[in-house]
């Protein structure tokens, strides 16, 4: 495809005109520069300085440029320059070199995530052109555990090290759409009809978001920034090759640290981080609580969910609250926010920032044509951050626009439509309102709905199925699941649960599962989504077990706390003691919210590895009797 042009100087509108000004905005003017070739001059300028700092084990430049020569040695054979190549690792020393040995022989990096779901794997290698998949052969799809396996020389110690890597190769037929030419790698994002979508993104693209990085961070030698983004999410890139094209050093992040957000400052403290990248709902329990001031963190950057609230006056770091679709390079818009700015600490959502370099906005109407400032219309993004284009030309055409005649846009040959409502302020800046269509966020992650529906159909139990979005109080959702059985099944949530976990990624899996008898209808024949949400029940108001009318009979004062406060989060009244935490719809953001609120209401910390140790809430609750009862003395 075309590149896009370098975008033309900032056109700002001053407050006197914002009613008329339309709404285009550009950012400064940028031109792309290189990444790989970035870390090959760090890793000959500085080849004893340190590029990933993994547990105890440091590997210096040279080190992680011989380890991922030798893979590249190895795959050359096999895999050519533009072959897609699916990667299964988790954030660790082994998806670094692997990142760079693909880079190397222009492979194009697919990231699937360590436990990326055996029927998700398989229908991205049905439709995609995909060379291998990278992993430990356990977590591949049952074709390529049984194909030709190629050992890897990867790193196997570390923070989530693999025991054993292999390129697996399948002797089955490959989907046909690969990845152009000029592509870097390539990210899975929602797909509406129910299998996942491929978007490609240039080397180009990605540069110009690392020189922006580099410059608003101070990202250089001696810093140490962050892998901590799920490697699935594409925020991870900018993470990975931030650090590498910087001469920083990268410092993976134990499983653990995305479950509780204490265990993710204290991991902040104990490895000396500067920079971090974080999702936003992992962010927001550690503004409600005081900042703790002995971070060496400088700049943390915060994307994927609306914010909603600013950090406090206490925060020694610059926060930056970044907007971005995969599909415009992760990040396109950042709002920075410090604490000693006047509104530090308000209660209210940030705006989602101003343009960054090389990247054009414009706000429009259902036609296309920009509205005026102050007017809200969906977002369209222009200039050097779009990716190449999906992997499907039709939903390229689509998707990737020309501008509209009529706009300030000499110099952009192509808009990409986010599908994101928005209103731009008189100095360019955007808040953010919403999406326009079926497409959530949960827990930072865009969901299509449709995608999760068809999950649940692709059970012979499952007649049809329709998905809604529950949203509690501070604006939190989760996603529930109403189900049209088939004549005669008795499916049970569970078994249904366990079997979509196979297609969607952790974000995707409702939590709560609703067996109804038929979809009510709108007034044009349509499934009334709105009155099939309402006819869910509301999560409990009430944290305390007194007031809590579901309580099981005979629980004590803790188990009677855990309860209404697993029930509230997740808004499932129904949960009992006996059930299983993550097997009751828990994941990594609820099981942080409830960690903070036992904390809060019993003074004793618990960490996330123990909650999901315990058998059931139950076990939980008695886990946390022990830890309160005062031990005698000499015990």
């Amino acid at each position: 495809m075309t590149q896009p042009l370098t975008a033309p100087a900032p056109l700002l509108a001053t407050p006197s005109d914002a009613g008329t000004a339309p709404s285009v905005a550009h950012g400064p003017s940028a031109e792309p520069t290189g990444v790989l070739a970035r870390f090959e001059d760090w890793a000959a300028l500085a080849p004893q300085a340190p590029a990933v700092i993994d547990s105890a084990r440091v590997w210096t430049y040279q080190d992680l440029d011989a380890a991922a020569q030798q893979v590249a040695a190895a795959l050359r054979d096999r895999v050519r320059p533009g072959d897609l190549v699916g990667v299964c690792l988790d954030r660790s020393t082994a998806l670094v070199v692997t990142a760079v040995a693909l880079a190397r022989i222009g492979a194009v990096y697919l990231p699937l995530g360590p436990r990326p779901g055996e029927r998700r794997t398989q229908a991205v290698t049905e439709d995609l052109d995909v060379a291998c998949l990278i992993g430990e052969p356990a977590v591949l799809p049952e074709g390529h555990r049984a194909g030709e396996h190629l050992p890897l020389p990867l790193p196997t110690d570390g923070v989530n090290a693999p025991a054993v890597v292999v390129a697996a190769f399948t002797d089955s037929a490959r989907g046909t759409r690969r990845a152009p030419g000029s592509a870097l790698y390539a990210v899975l994002t929602s797909g509406s009809t129910g299998r996942p979508k491929a978007v490609a993104v240039g080397e180009d693209s990605l540069s110009v978001a690392l020189d922006w990085y580099r410059a608003e961070t101070g990202l250089a030698p001696g810093d140490r920034q962050s892998l901590l983004i799920g490697v699935a999410f594409d925020p991870h890139l900018l993470e990975l090759w931030a650090g590498l094209t910087s001469g920083a050093a990268l410092v993976p992040a134990p499983d653990d640290t995305r479950w509780d957000s204490r265990v993710l400052t204290d991991w902040w403290r104990d490895s000396a981080l500067t920079h971090a990248v974080a999702a936003t709902p992992t962010v927001e329990p550690l503004l409600d609580r005081p900042w703790p001031q002995d971070l060496q963190l400088r700049h943390l950057v915060v994307g994927g969910d609306r914010m909603r609230r600013r950090p406090g006056a206490d925060v020694t770091a610059t926060v930056h609250n970044a907007y971005g679709p995969a599909e415009a390079t992760v990040v396109t818009t950042t709002h920075t926010m410090r604490g000693t700015d006047p509104d530090a600490g308000e209660q209210t959502s940030p705006p989602i920032g101003t343009a960054l370099p090389g990247v054009t906005l414009v706000v429009t109407d259902d036609d296309g044509r920009p509205v005026p400032r102050g007017q809200e219309g969906e977002l369209r993004v222009g200039g050097h951050c779009l990716a190449l284009g999906y992997l499907d030309p039709e939903l390229t055409a689509r998707r990737f626009t020309a501008p509209p005649q009529e706009a300030e846009l000499p110099s952009v040959d192509r808009l990409y439509r986010t599908g994101d409502r928005v209103r731009m302020n008189a100095d360019g800046s955007l808040d953010f309102l919403g999406r326009l269509d079926d497409q959530v966020k949960i827990s930072g992650v865009r969901i299509e709905l449709a995608e999760v529906e068809a999950a649940f159909e692709q059970d012979p139990r499952v007649r049809s199925a329709v998905v809604t979005v529950q949203r509690d109080s501070s604006g939190h959702g989760r996603l529930v699941a109403h189900l049209r059985p088939t004549d005669g099944a008795e499916p049970v949530t569970g078994e249904l649960l366990d079997a979509v976990r196979a297609w969607l990624p952790e974000q995707a899996v409702p939590a709560a599962v609703r067996f109804v008898d038929a979809f009510p209808l709108d007034a044009n024949g349509k499934v009334d989504r709105p009155a099939l949400a309402a006819a869910v029940p509301a999560p409990v108001a009430s944290r305390t077990a007194t007031e809590d009318e579901h309580a099981d009979t005979g629980a004590t004062a803790t188990e009677r706390l855990v309860l209404a406060t697993v029930r509230d989060l997740l808004g499932r009244p129904t949960t009992g003691l006996g059930d299983n935490f993550t097997d009751a719809g828990g994941t990594s953001i609820v099981a942080a919210r409830l960690l903070a609120t036992v904390e809060r209401e019993t003074g004793v910390r618990l960490r996330a590895p123990e909650l999901l140790r315990s058998t059931d809430l139950r076990a939980f609750a008695a886990l946390l009797d022990q830890r309160r009862t005062p031990q005698p003395a000499g015990a």
